[in-house]
């Protein structure tokens, strides 16, 4: 291997020595980060593919009573059109085990295809197998290791997993520090106690749910699911614990991993600590599908969850969902909103147009839009995006120059800058990303 320069020997600011020759060599550039995924295999979700082969999966859970049919299948209608891939429903009753199979019709009399997923604790080997049409019906199941059972506990998840096997459906083995095993837990305390250098109890904590995870994978194997049936996943709240523990988990096996920070909380905090731990984790190439479990606020839809987990993946570069529009924050220059307005309004115009534009023209998830406030970053922002508009800043020249691929193309004038900025938006979509006119163009997706 040939180095690029003769010495590549850094100083402690950055800077690079001389070469042998005493020419000043620059400063390497560093290059774009992008993390590289950790090896995982590939588990079938009901077409839907989770590993590091594919795309980050999204995915959400439903708050309704699943006893209650209609109302369990609008929100998973509701989630899936957010953009969830996989919805997750909770099974706790047998009222609820009883509703799935017709709550999965009517999602699929919606015209919604998303893979359905039980959620079980305590009594699912009992629901499983006393609800075969349900055991059916659903594309994954979840399973809780901590609360099958204490005393019959091998065979309660046994037999969970015996039906997995029949109906050829893969599971999610989701280890949760609020529920952890407590006889695996007191094991290792007792150990850790008795060793000549005892861990601090979080340590502990979280190698117990590592070794509860794995025991449990270990255990669903011996039982017959194939190592391609199987994702983990180990939950806790805080955002340390959760890129500690994901850390030791992605070490000891290739089975996919579902990342997601446990009762994240409600408003700002659930959004910022969610978008913490997941990202970190992320960008080390750890995670292959995440879910945000915010709390929402009473009568929120709860499809915000599913709109943090897509901006999350889109800001880090890993998926494109939606048009990014970029505006800045304000200043004493824009004392009027109205380039605030227009930034919304053309957010909330570009999520509107999403869904024809999505059919109609492969790609558009990728443009890059830019609504600045004044004349500072304005044009500089504006050619950096695919098309731009600098409204005038407070005192400025009332003219707002657009740009188009770097370029500027026109200046808007007048009250209609908002009607005529978007008609300029429609013609640069159809023109920038045309419809298939060969042979058909493929969005990246999730499905194989």
């Amino acid at each position: 291997m040939t180095d690029r320069h003769p010495v590549d020997a850094v100083i402690g600011d950055g800077r690079t020595a001389p070469a042998a020759d005493g020419k000043p060599i620059p400063p390497a550039v560093p290059e774009p980060i992008a993390p590289r995924r950790r090896q995982t295999v590939t588990v079938d979700v009901e077409g839907v593919r989770v590993g590091s082969r594919w795309p980050v999966v999204v995915q959400s859970m439903t708050n309704t009573d699943t006893a209650d049919a209609d109302a369990t299948a609008i929100q998973v209608a509701r989630l899936a059109h957010a953009g969830s891939e996989l919805v997750r429903v909770t099974v706790n009753t047998d009222a609820a085990a009883a509703a799935v199979p017709e709550m999965v019709r009517k999602v699929r009399g919606l015209g919604v295809d998303v893979p359905i997923i039980g959620d079980f604790h305590y009594n699912g080997h009992q629901l499983l197998v006393e609800f075969p049409e349900m055991a059916r019906a659903l594309a994954k199941y979840r399973i809780n290791p901590g609360n099958v059972g204490a005393k019959r506990h091998d065979e309660h998840f046994a037999t969970i997993v015996r039906v997995a096997i029949e109906h050829a459906k893969p599971v999610r083995i989701g280890v949760n520090w609020g529920s952890l095993d407590q006889a695996l837990l007191t094991e290792l305390m007792d150990a850790n106690a008795r060793a000549p250098r005892p861990r601090d109890s979080r340590d502990v904590m979280l190698s117990a749910m590592v070794e509860s995870a794995m025991r449990s994978a270990e255990l669903a194997e011996a039982t017959g699911l194939g190592h391609d049936q199987i994702i983990l996943s180990a939950k806790v709240s805080g955002v340390r614990d959760l890129v500690d523990v994901y850390r030791r988990l992605a070490a000891r096996s290739d089975y996919p991993l579902h990342l997601g920070l446990t009762e994240a909380g409600m408003g700002d905090k659930g959004v910022v600590a969610s978008t913490a731990g997941l990202s970190l984790l992320l960008m080390e190439g750890i995670g292959d599908t995440i879910r945000v479990s915010l709390t929402p606020e009473p009568g929120a839809p709860r499809e915000r969850e599913v709109e943090v987990a897509q901006q999350v993946l889109q800001s880090l570069g890993l998926r494109s969902f939606l048009p990014q529009v970029s505006a800045c924050p304000g200043c004493g220059r824009t004392t009027s909103t109205f380039f605030q307005e227009m930034a919304r309004d053309i957010q909330d115009y570009l999520k509107a147009r999403m869904p024809g534009w999505r059919e109609a023209h492969p790609g558009v998830e990728e443009l890059r839009v830019a609504v600045m406030g004044c004349v500072v970053n304005g044009p500089g922002e504006s050619k950096h995006a695919d098309i731009g508009i600098s409204l005038p800043g407070t005192f400025e020249e009332p003219t707002a120059p657009v740009f188009i691929d770097g370029r500027l193309d026109r200046t808007l004038r007048g009250d209609a800058i908002v009607r005529e900025f978007t008609e300029i938006l429609d013609a640069y979509v159809a023109r920038r990303f045309p419809g298939p006119t060969g042979p058909a163009v493929v969005e990246t997706s999730t499905r194989g």
